[in-house]
């Protein structure tokens, strides 16, 4: 199945899924007000073919930016699949946007050294930034979003839904430094992957310009731009009160297990534990967060000895008495 790739790519460092622009589009309408006057940096993008900067480019003055940077990292050791051995690694600064490719590729400049993210290069290039946009390497994903934090940076990125089972990452959510975007799962609709990287599964394609393109239907937008979701209650219909037996408790925590967000009761006042994909739909004024996945003993929460899947406990910050 298509997931499999981003755990192979975690595994082998395999990390060439590049987004799709009816992808970025999808996302990136609900962050309009954010970039206004903004340097927007897209730092793991090649500008010749991102289509991150392509979006940027193409709306520069739609959102009133201020300017852009995009640069690509680019192995300096020998590439068997490379098309030229040892291309050097490139960025551009844009301060005004084109769709014209001849424009785009007659200002761009070559590092001096491999363009990762972070090298003193780029480092130097996020410092001027407001916000980074892009899709960061998976298998660097926690050293990625860390880098974020200790500078201090406004970003939107894609990553395996996985990394919010990453304590750094969670720890983010948890303290209301970070959270999930408008779309998650099959809101993403794929990624273009290179012709080496093996095609199986039934959600593979190949479209009219010839990209390969897996949907692993597993990823998702994490942003510390804010979003009218976060602000939106869920709406709680269930009722503990008369329904206990629906709502069993774990063997090493005090708290009542719930398998869907839907199912939420509106009347409990304790710890509850729910999936990890509740945080698409998190609050933070309606719910707090409490902890991940363990209980009192420092097992992963049991119910009559067995374990479901990762659970996150939660609080009702105003439950409805009934």
């Amino acid at each position: 199945m298509p997931r499999a790739l981003l755990t192979d790519a975690k595994a082998k460092k395999k990390d060439e899924f590049y987004t799709q622009l009816i992808d970025i589009e999808r996302e990136l309408q609900y962050y309009e007000t954010h970039f206004l006057g903004k340097v927007v940096y897209c730092n793991c993008d090649d500008p010749r073919t991102s289509n991150f900067f392509k979006y940027f480019s193409a709306n520069f003055k739609k959102l009133s930016l201020k300017k852009i940077i995009a640069s690509c990292y680019k192995s300096q050791e020998d590439d068997f699949f490379a098309f030229k051995e040892l291309e050097a690694a490139v960025y551009i600064e844009s301060n005004n946007g084109s769709n014209d490719f001849n424009s785009t590729n007659n200002h761009i400049k070559a590092f001096k050294g491999d363009g990762d993210f972070r090298s003193g290069e780029s480092i130097r290039f996020l410092k001027q930034s407001d916000i980074v946009v892009t899709n960061p390497p998976f298998s660097l994903f926690r050293e990625y979003v860390a880098q974020l934090i200790k500078y201090n940076k406004k970003f939107l990125i894609i990553g395996n839904i996985n990394a919010i089972t990453y304590k750094e990452i969670f720890s983010l959510i948890q303290e209301n430094k970070a959270w999930l975007g408008i779309n998650l799962g099959r809101g993403i609709s794929g990624f273009i992957v290179p012709e080496h990287y093996e095609l199986y599964g039934t959600e593979v394609q190949i479209d009219a310009s010839g990209n390969r393109i897996i949907s692993p239907n597993n990823c998702l937008w994490l942003t510390n731009l804010d979003t009218f979701k976060r602000h939106e209650d869920i709406v709680l219909t269930k009722v503990y009160a008369g329904n206990e037996s629906r709502y069993p408790k774990y063997d090493n925590y005090d708290a009542i297990n719930v398998d869907k967000t839907q199912d939420i009761p509106m009347d409990y006042c304790g710890f509850i534990g729910v999936p990890i994909t509740f945080l698409h739909k998190f609050n933070p004024h309606q719910f707090e967060l409490v902890k991940f996945r363990k209980g009192d003993d420092d097992n992963d929460l049991s119910i009559n000895g067995k374990c479901p899947y990762f659970r996150i406990i939660i609080k009702n910050r105003k439950p409805v008495a009934k």
